[in-house]
């Protein structure tokens, strides 16, 4: 038995699908709604973010930053996904799957052991947010305070938890500062200010003089650009001053993590008392955790031989820290909303605008400062 405020039999969602050829198709489908069991509830979507692993999902990685779209806008196609990017998508051939890793919303009915989630906004997690309802756990569920909005909440998950794990990632490993890439975006400027608040020295990478403005303007002291002409010099310097040893890499290829952990090894050499020509016995690590672009990951090893490079998400860290942190960070986030992990949008889209051509080639280029919203309601 559930208690509930007036809710449809079925609804409208986001749905993506790569046929066996290589082809991706996106739609608008009703899917029916279903009265919640004892611990479910079911969430009214009022507002969804798009990040870039949902452009992942929703159009393929093969085509992030150059998106060529045909077809009309209620059934949109992308160009053929390229041959030797097709075996990573062997998996989901056929399957019309749903989309969007997070959203928010208000609860609008509650299975017996879930009444206290009753008329709350919540956010959640990877449920495929996508959509105008959601029947899920409420234990998938953050709640928020009182006030909290659900277009507030809306990014309420994957950027304020990665950067909370990016945090738990550096006590856990013994480091005592962060290098971060593509600093000038809204989980970077949240990182900011995280570790602002924490007193944790950060070095922030932008790759534009505005950037650089920008991240000075919320309280940044360390700001590199990569394209002046004193790139190396600034962050050898930033380094210096930080003792940063721990780096995630947003952008996943080229020679930026290369450039990292050279400017790390020089920066532990300088206190070195005596030659090895196994370099620094001080451990250099970054992390991949994004792929703005595809070009390989270039490493020239004039490091020693004490560093390390790999992949990093966000969920296996939340594992590790186990559940009474991670109810610590999910009401860090709730009480943080509007300052440290307030998101700005730059546009609000109906789910119907989400799948139209000329939407998807701007959302698909994820620049600075322009995050789309998609509202369910629309």
């Amino acid at each position: 038995m559930s208690t509930a405020i007036s809710y449809p039999s079925s609804g409208k969602e986001l749905r993506t699908l790569v046929t066996e050829d290589g082809i991706l198709k996106l739609s608008i489908e009703d899917f029916p709604i279903t009265e919640p069991k004892a611990h479910e509830v079911i969430v009214k979507i009022e507002a969804t973010a798009i990040n870039p692993s949902d452009v992942g999902v929703v159009i393929g990685f093969p085509a992030l930053g150059n998106v060529d779209v045909f077809g009309t806008n209620a059934a949109p196609k992308i160009p053929k996904i390229p041959a030797p990017f097709l075996p990573a998508y062997k998996g989901r051939f056929g399957m019309n799957l749903p989309a969007g890793n997070e959203g928010a919303g208000r609860v609008i009915a509650a299975g017996v052991d879930a009444q206290h989630l009753m008329g709350k906004v919540v956010a959640l997690f990877g449920m495929s947010s996508y959509a105008q309802y959601r029947c899920v756990p409420a234990a998938a569920c953050m709640p928020m305070n009182e006030g909290t909005t659900p277009r507030q909440a809306a990014a309420a998950c994957v950027n304020p938890l990665t950067v909370l794990a990016m945090i738990e990632t550096m006590k856990m490993e013994n480091h005592t500062a962060v290098i971060n890439t593509a600093a000038a975006s809204n989980l970077g400027q949240m990182l900011v200010k995280a570790c602002a608040d924490d007193g944790i020295p950060l070095v922030n990478i932008v790759r534009k003089q505005e950037q650089v403005d920008l991240l000075k303007s919320i309280g940044a002291k360390y700001v590199c650009n990569s394209s002046a002409p004193t790139f190396s010099e600034d962050l050898l310097e930033a380094i210096v001053e930080t003792g940063a040893t721990l780096g995630f890499d947003a952008i996943g290829g080229g020679e930026m993590v290369d450039h990292i952990l050279d400017a790390m090894e020089k920066a532990e050499q300088k206190k070195a008392t005596a030659f090895s020509r196994y370099g620094s016995t001080t451990h250099k690590q970054v992390y991949i955790y994004g792929g703005l672009t595809h070009k390989p990951t270039v490493l020239k090893r004039s490091y020693g031989m004490f560093w390390g490079v790999g992949g990093w998400l966000v969920t296996p860290i939340i594992q590790r820290v186990g559940p009474e942190k991670f109810t610590e960070m999910k009401k860090r986030v709730a009480d943080e909303i509007t300052t440290t992990f307030k998101s700005e949008f730059y546009k609000e889209i109906s789910l119907e605008e989400a799948i139209m051509p000329d939407t998807i080639c701007a959302y698909a280029k994820q620049q600075s400062g322009r995050k789309y919203l998609i509202n369910p309601t629309l």
